[in-house]
Parts: C-alpha cells; sequence; structure tokens
C-alpha cells in the first residue's frame, strides 16, 4: 500500500485495537485517507498531508469546532481523543486524526429531489448560523484561499488576485497567453489540449467583453466550512450523515461559499445549472442563514467573476503535471460560458 500510515503507533495513541485491514480512500486531491478496520471497530484515518493544512494547531482547531457542532447536532463525525487529550496525533513529522467509520455516500444534485435541495440548502444555513455560535468573533478579516482550494468545487482565485475585488483581467489575460503557450507546446496534441485551446480564446473573448464588471468588495463574512461539496457530504437513507474534511475551515463571504456549494452540486454534465433545484436550495439557506437576497445576488456576482477567471484544472495539468482534475474540466470551462449567457437567470434562481 503507497505511503502506509505508521499504524501501530497511532492505534496505541488512540488505544484502538490492532489494526485488520487498511484500505485507501481515493477521493481526496490532498490529503490523505483510509478506511481501516481495527479488533475495536471501524474508523476512517486522515493524514493531513498537503502542507497548507497540515499544521496540528490548525487541525486542533477544526477538531474543535465539530465537536462543538456535533453538540448542536449538526451531522459531523468529529475525531476521537487520543490517550494524550489530543485528538491530532504527530508520528514522524506527519498529522493524523482517527474518526469514527460514518457508512454513507455521496450524491451530487442530479441524484437529490427538489425537497432535498431544500434541506441541503437549509443544512448549509445552519452551519453557519451554527459556526457563529461556536467559534471566535475576533479576527474577521476574509482571507485569500491558497491556488487550489476549491479543487473540488472547481474553482480557485486566479494569480494576482485581489481578495477583497476579485481577479484582474489583467493578471487573467497574462495567465490566459501563457497557458495557451503549454498547449501550442504539448506534444503529441490531444483532445484536452484541443478543448483547453477552445475555450482559453473563448474566455478571453468574454473577459474582453466583461472586464468593466469586476465585483466590489465582497459582503459579510463569518465561519465558513470553506469546501462544502458532493464529496464532503455523506448520506444514509436519503438524509445528510455526516459533513467531512473540514480543513477549510476559516472566514470568508458566508454567501459566496453558499452560492458555490449549489453551482458544484447543481451543475450538470454539459455546463449548465438546474435552476429549479437551485431556487428551492437558496431559499432554504436564506431562511436558516437570515442571508437576504440582495446578499445573495452579490455572492451570485462575485461567484460569476470568479469563475469567468478561473483556470485551475489547466494551471494543474499544465503547469504541476497533474491530470486527476482533468474529467472536471469539460462542464467547468462550460459553466463559465452558460452561466454569462444566463446572468439574470442565475441571479433570479439565488434570490427569488
Amino acid at each position: 500500500m503507497p505511503h502506509a500510515p505508521p499504524l501501530g503507533a497511532l492505534l496505541r495513541q488512540y488505544a484502538a485495537g490492532s489494526a485488520l485491514t487498511c484500505e485507501p480512500v481515493e477521493q481526496g486531491l490532498l490529503n490523505r485517507g483510509y478506511r481501516l478496520r481495527t479488533t475495536r471497530g471501524r474508523y476512517f484515518l486522515k493524514h493531513h498531508f498537503d502542507p497548507e493544512t497540515a499544521d496540528p494547531t490548525a487541525i486542533a482547531r477544526q477538531h474543535r469546532a465539530t465537536q462543538r457542532l456535533a453538540a448542536l447536532g449538526v451531522p459531523v463525525a468529529p475525531p476521537l481523543t487520543g490517550t494524550d487529550g489530543r485528538t491530532v496525533a504527530v508520528v514522524g513529522g506527519h498529522a493524523y486524526a482517527l474518526h469514527p467509520w460514518v457508512d454513507g455516500r455521496h450524491r451530487h444534485g442530479g441524484q437529490l429531489s427538489t425537497e432535498q435541495c431544500a434541506r441541503l440548502g437549509a443544512l448549509l444555513g445552519v452551519v453557519h448560523a451554527s459556526l457563529e455560535r461556536v467559534m471566535p468573533a475576533e479576527g474577521r478579516t476574509a482571507a485569500k484561499p491558497a491556488d487550489g482550494t476549491e479543487r473540488a468545487q472547481g474553482t480557485a482565485p486566479t494569480e494576482g488576485a485581489d481578495p477583497a475585488r476579485g481577479a484582474d483581467p489583467a493578471d487573467t489575460f497574462a495567465l490566459i497567453d501563457r497557458l495557451l503557450a503549454h498547449v501550442r507546446r504539448h506534444r503529441p496534441s490531444d483532445a484536452f489540449d484541443e478543448l483547453a485551446r477552445h475555450r482559453l480564446l473563448e474566455r478571453r473573448a468574454l473577459l474582453e467583453r466583461h472586464a468593466d464588471r469586476r465585483p466590489p468588495q465582497g459582503g459579510s463574512v463569518g465561519w465558513v466550512h470553506g469546501d462544502f461539496h458532493p464529496f464532503n457530504l455523506l448520506y444514509r437513507d436519503g438524509e445528510p450523515a455526516a459533513i467531512v474534511d473540514w480543513d477549510r475551515l476559516g472566514i470568508h463571504p458566508r454567501a459566496e461559499e453558499a452560492v458555490r456549494a449549489a453551482v458544484i452540486f447543481f451543475v450538470r454534465p454539459l455546463g449548465t445549472l438546474d435552476l429549479t433545484k437551485v431556487r428551492a436550495y437558496a431559499r432554504a439557506y436564506r431562511r436558516t442563514a437570515g442571508a437576504t437576497p440582495s446578499e445573495l445576488t452579490a455572492a451570485v456576482h462575485r461567484v460569476w467573476w470568479e469563475r469567468l477567471n478561473d483556470f485551475w484544472i489547466l494551471r494543474w495539468h499544465y503547469e504541476r503535471g497533474d491530470t486527476r482534475a482533468d474529467p472536471q474540466f469539460p462542464a467547468a470551462s462550460a459553466l463559465a460560458v452558460w452561466w454569462t449567457r444566463e446572468y439574470e437567470s442565475v441571479c433570479e434562481a439565488f434570490a427569488g
């Protein structure tokens, strides 16, 4: 098994028995997870491998947040506490956490009924409202996420972006030129290169037409999950069983997380949104989070702009040689074009 965790030392630290089986869970793009069965039960072992999220102090803060959310009845899977009273185990310079195993499955928006979409929006609203209760109020300055933050969500800020205003078109034009050069140099050329070239040229034309629509400073900030999408939510018997992967817990504009999550859950394979489901989700979110229609409209504009300037999948492909996100590219790249054309309809779905 590649990157095998030090099971003996970890299980002794958690008094979790002896390992019987340990299988990698292959859905994360940055950190590593394992399905673990021991003589004491079934667990999820998380290796906090990504340097941006592996700080033990930050992990412990995430753990305290999930423990407090669980006490409020939010469906989460708080970590187990080790024999030393800590929830983070550092072995060989690597940070690990052990969580109870949660039976469930991931569901995208196409697998949810309209009523379930409303419950999803309500759940995210409850998460935001609950985080306001359990997290400290100081330091309310929105942080700029690092490149690849929303790797499963399909967007990350363009290099040089101002976190208060969003991406600068001048920076994006330079990035497009750089990526087009990568595409031209790639040999042998393949279907991905052809689609990448088409979308880069198309996006440059869109940005030239809409460069004057760069959004103003963002709205109300607060504690958010930071990576709320289908692979971080487990369903059991049609209901949410656990919100997982709190690595990106932080202070950011709340309404923008609501919009980003909806865009991921309700995007269709051809890059359109199911606006009926978006509307049900957004109404429930606004009710439970106390958000106004104008807040959602402003968030829609900022996330639309973010998507218009977004090329993280191509940067991973051409600059890192990492192709794991390639399957997301067709729908993600088509969505920016469709969203620009249907801008008013999308705003109405979130605010109506």
